[in-house]
């Protein structure tokens, strides 16, 4: 039981933090203030409306029998009560009209009715509330005669609930707003640190970031941004270290090229060249892995023209695109060709023909990448993502063949927080499929 109405709570309430807070600050007062409304509205005003109506009539009836009883001295009667109640009495042989003038919704039709409904009984009476605005008039049958009442209307029904339903509505609206004003600026920061944590993870630099907010908060903020600087520190002395290597190693790889090309022994020379060379691009290749990160600032892009420009720079007829919607991306756009042109190039590379497919889902980019090749085997799909991992038996997929192609592709596309997956395509190779998010 506990565990459905938890589900249903999840379901209904909100999930963002600033409309959660909302509704702890804003329902209570709005609550409590039905509560007072319904309780006043309930307990006294309409008691007090229906003791104040109920003296009316009774004085109205009063007024009824006195005339009955004694009609000449009606002028009297009439003038006291002009100069001490503010009653206009009038007496004339006129029928009650016809057509009522209640209003069905009104409380003070309502009250008024029931009333003189009891005391001078059905249809010997006829009221109207609204002609006048500050008198109501109302009509009784006395014998052969109708008199006329023109009574203030506060003696019917207190002005007062009016000014309480302003004095407590007015105020709550005034607090919500500055309950609205004052989370918006607790949950800012919560929001600039949220944004600035998805920035990093998709490899960006997060120069401009300024801890803010409550004193939680700004520790959790300060803490980011020193873990941000210790990791950008981190890759680049990586980064600056592999360079230095990478200068160390070519120097005494050039000297043995040279030295072997002075030897007789020409068949061993070419073996000892080629060993050579392979160590030149795994080297090369892993400083393209190491440097997937760096160097390279994210800007908006359009996907479409990008692999436009792929398209043209391969200039090959096996090699199809279908792009079916305009796409802006935010991303890092040398890492990302390099990416689909690394794919693009293995299925060129072991395949006939490449079929490329662009498309879009509500917050996502799918891009498809399909070739008629000898694939990869379903067991290994999770291996070829491994740094120098290298498949001996179908296809290795890098142009280099030293086992960084996938590991470099897949480095690229989780920084930019997507997600790439391999199947079998269509036409029976590999089909190679890149989620990123817009």
């Amino acid at each position: 039981m506990f565990s459905g109405l938890n589900r249903l709570l999840k379901i209904i309430l909100p999930k963002r933090l600033f409309y959660r807070a909302l509704i702890i600050v804003a329902a209570p007062s709005i609550i409590l203030q039905l509560i007072i409304t319904i309780v006043f509205f309930d307990s006294i005003w309409i008691k007090a409306n229906k003791n104040t109506t109920r003296s009316l009539v009774t004085q109205l009836k009063t007024i009824q029998d006195v005339y009955e009883n004694d009609k000449k001295n009606l002028d009297f009667l009439t003038d006291s009560y002009k100069n001490n109640f503010n009653f206009e009495i009038g007496i004339n042989k006129e029928d009650l009209p016809e057509n009522s003038g209640e209003r069905k919704f009104s409380p003070m039709d309502r009250s008024l009715r029931r009333e003189l409904k009891s005391t001078f009984g059905n249809k010997n009476y006829w009221f109207n509330t609204s002609k006048f605005k500050n008198a109501v008039q109302i009509k009784v049958k006395s014998e052969s005669e109708v008199i006329e009442f023109l009574v203030p209307k506060e003696l019917v029904s207190t002005s007062s609930v009016r000014l309480f339903v302003l004095w407590t509505t007015l105020p709550s609206i005034v607090l919500i707003i500055i309950a609205l004003i004052f989370l918006k600026n607790q949950t800012r920061p919560l929001v600039k640190l949220a944004k600035a944590a998805e920035k990093f993870g998709k490899g960006d630099y997060v120069n401009d970031f300024r801890p803010s907010g409550a004193q939680e908060i700004r520790k959790a903020a300060y803490e980011f941004d020193r873990m941000a600087k210790r990791i950008n520190r981190h890759l680049n002395q990586r980064s600056e270290m592999l360079s230095g290597i990478s200068h160390d190693l070519r120097t005494p790889l050039t000297r043995l090229k040279l030295q072997l090309a002075m030897l007789n022994q020409k068949e061993l020379s070419e073996k000892m060249s080629k060993d050579i060379d392979e160590m030149e691009k795994m080297l090369d290749d892993y400083l393209q892995f190491a440097k997937t990160q760096l160097q390279e600032k994210t800007v908006e892009i359009n996907l479409n023209k990008l692999f436009d420009e792929i398209k043209n720079n391969f200039n090959n007829t096996k090699l199809s695109f279908e792009n079916k919607k305009e796409i802006n991306l935010k991303c890092r756009p040398l890492a990302l060709k390099r990416t689909f042109e690394n794919v693009i190039q293995n299925g060129l590379t072991y395949g006939e023909n490449v079929y490329v497919n662009l498309d879009k889902s509500v917050n996502r980019v799918l891009i498809l990448v399909e070739d008629d090749g000898p694939g990869i085997p379903e067991d290994q799909y999770k291996n070829v993502f491994k740094p120098f991992y290298r498949l001996d038996k179908s296809r290795s997929l890098n142009k280099s063949g030293v086992g960084l192609g996938l590991a470099i592709v897949e480095d690229v596309i989780n920084s930019h927080g997507g997600n790439i997956q391999l199947g079998k395509s269509k036409y029976n190779g590999l089909q190679v499929k890149i989620s990123l998010p817009f």
